[in-house]
């Protein structure tokens, strides 16, 4: 049996740059547009997908300071407050709505409340605490009970706190390959590209339960790791480097039941005609080997019930209780 391709995006809006010296243009330009050409082409092709969705995207509006979050300085410096409009970029309860109710059955994680790194050396435990709280508060007020976390920059930190506020998963890191540790100069650059030139397979994971209870699962392939000029000219020679990435996944999966093909993105990183080639080619090899191979496609939420699940009968069949009962 054929293995699961899971797809999580980051959806951020502007929230996702709002620390950055230089807010870059051509991401913060039309970010809902690109927000819901992913969510109709994921309903073209039946795609359920987990969208972590930064928190402060679910309110109506604001004051822009946040007294009672415990970041400090010019955190909230750029949150212009006010109102929800048909074109805010610090706010989108209705576009989290449309996922909400979409007949795909999307899974709605949180990507924190307002895009603090937890790993960084600055966020306290009571900073993180604060993020998921104010995070689900701000989902909830849709009716979403968030289960899957993604960590802003996917930089981990504060596991312990996600397992006490009822998640379930989070994306862990990329496996490491061999040059991501060498020391030699140039060769990270030079290995990527071959990977990229020749279209192997990225890292078919295996998520697990990590020592909070949670489980991690792994990111395998970020979907706009690869682009601009040199995307381009590798397009001249043949298909885009990232497809066939993607495709020499899917056929690594066809023998691997219990592995998972994890692919995420940004909305924003939709920018151009190019980009939607990108993700309507993806989106059409990911449902043509679904409906060929019988590849499971499912959401990060539906992973980690399936592993928690088994980890549980796996117990209570070694403690002689009876299977698939949960404690």
């Amino acid at each position: 049996m054929p293995g699961t391709v899971v797809v999580s995006v980051d959806a951020e809006l502007c929230w996702g740059f709002h620390d950055q010296v230089t807010m870059p243009a051509d991401r913060i330009a039309a970010p809902r547009a690109s927000w819901r050409f992913l969510t109709a082409l994921f309903e073209k092709y039946e795609i359920p997908a987990t969208w972590a969705v930064v928190g402060h995207l679910c309110l109506d509006g604001c004051d822009g300071t946040h007294a009672d979050h415990p970041c400090e300085g010019a955190w909230f410096s750029r949150d212009p407050g006010g109102v929800v409009t048909a074109d805010s970029r610090w706010f989108a309860p209705r576009l989290v709505t449309n996922i909400r109710d979409s007949a795909v059955g999307h899974d709605i994680g949180l990507h924190a409340f307002s895009h603090v790194e937890f790993g960084a050396k600055t966020t306290t435990p009571a900073i993180a605490d604060a993020e998921l709280h104010h995070g689900v508060t701000a989902v909830g007020r849709l009716g979403i009970t968030p289960a899957s976390f993604v960590f802003p920059r996917n930089n981990v930190g504060h596991r312990s706190l996600l397992a006490a506020r009822g998640f379930t998963c989070y994306r862990g890191p990329r496996p490491e390959r061999w040059y991501d540790t060498s020391l030699v100069p140039g060769v990270e650059t030079l290995a990527k590209g071959a990977t990229y030139a020749v279209g192997s397979s990225p890292p078919i994971v295996s998520p697990a339960v990590d020592d909070t209870g949670l489980v991690n699962i792994p990111a395998s392939l970020f979907l706009f790791s690869f682009g601009g000029l040199p995307q381009r000219v590798a397009e001249r020679i043949g298909r885009d480097p990232i497809v066939r990435q993607v495709e020499a996944g899917l056929d690594d999966l066809r023998s691997q039941p219990a592995g998972v093909l994890h692919l995420w993105l940004h909305p924003n990183n939709i920018t151009t005609r190019r980009d939607r080639r990108r993700m309507n080619a993806i989106s059409a090899l990911i449902a043509a080997y679904r409906d060929r191979f019988g590849i499971t496609v499912a959401t990060m939420a539906d992973v980690a019930e399936q592993i928690l699940d088994d980890t549980t009968d796996t117990t209570a069949v070694g403690d002689g209780r009876e299977r698939g009962t949960r404690r």
